[in-house]
């Protein structure tokens, strides 16, 4: 069995939607974020020592981080549904976008939130940075996904499920009309029905709203 330590409003929404996807039995355990504060409650810290969601257990192991589990459920479950064959061209661009969705994509969209929770939005030179590296970021993915479902192959695979974070909130937030393609793609992957029954099941979890 597998079981999902899951916090509201996290990238936690990924492993969700990945698991709904496969179709495997698991459980959750429900954590919410501080209501004044916005973090991570200490019930993560008793799972992980980074105190950080997701965190997946699987046959006594815990592991941590959205990439490495997401690789590794897949690999596991649906290496030849949701990923390229690994001597194919396409496998590497899988592994590309994984990563990309981590580290290039997400710096400049955290430090914007990070600037504007701190006060520090009218910062000149952390707004240039933001702006600059957003737009350049954005318009090379616009172009990556025109005319494309997916990102790879025009297949779901796990790329799809670790770009999905921040691109379905940004489109439902009006903030990709500057980006056709992109919010094309993050609707298309919203519509999907594992999609739809993992927001179903936040909604549950997440005693916020």
């Amino acid at each position: 069995m597998i079981r999902l330590h899951h916090l509201n409003q996290s990238r936690s929404l990924r492993t969700l939607w990945l698991l709904e996807e496969l179709g495997v039995p698991y459980e959750v355990v429900s954590h919410q974020r501080d209501a004044k504060t916005h973090l991570a409650p200490d019930s993560l810290k008793a799972v992980h020592p980074l105190g950080k969601s997701p965190v997946i257990e699987i046959d006594g192991e815990i592991y941590a981080e959205s990439g490495a589990i997401t690789e590794l459920l897949i690999e596991r479950f649906a290496p030849e549904r949701l990923r390229p064959a690994t001597d194919s061209v396409d496998y590497g661009h899988y592994l590309e976008w994984i990563d990309f969705a981590e580290s290039s994509l997400m710096l400049p969209l955290m430090l914007e939130l990070f600037t504007k929770k701190a006060g520090i939005d009218d910062n000149e030179f952390l707004n240039g940075y933001i702006d600059t590296e957003k737009n350049r970021l954005f318009e090379y993915l616009d172009a990556s996904v025109e005319g494309k479902s997916f990102i790879v192959s025009d297949k779901l695979s796990g790329a799809d499920f670790m770009l999905s974070f921040d691109l379905i909130i940004l489109a439902k937030r009006q903030k990709l009309d500057a980006y056709p393609n992109i919010r094309q793609y993050a609707e298309q992957l919203a519509s999907l029905d594992s999609y739809q029954r993992a927001m179903r099941l936040e909604k549950n979890y997440d005693q916020s709203i």
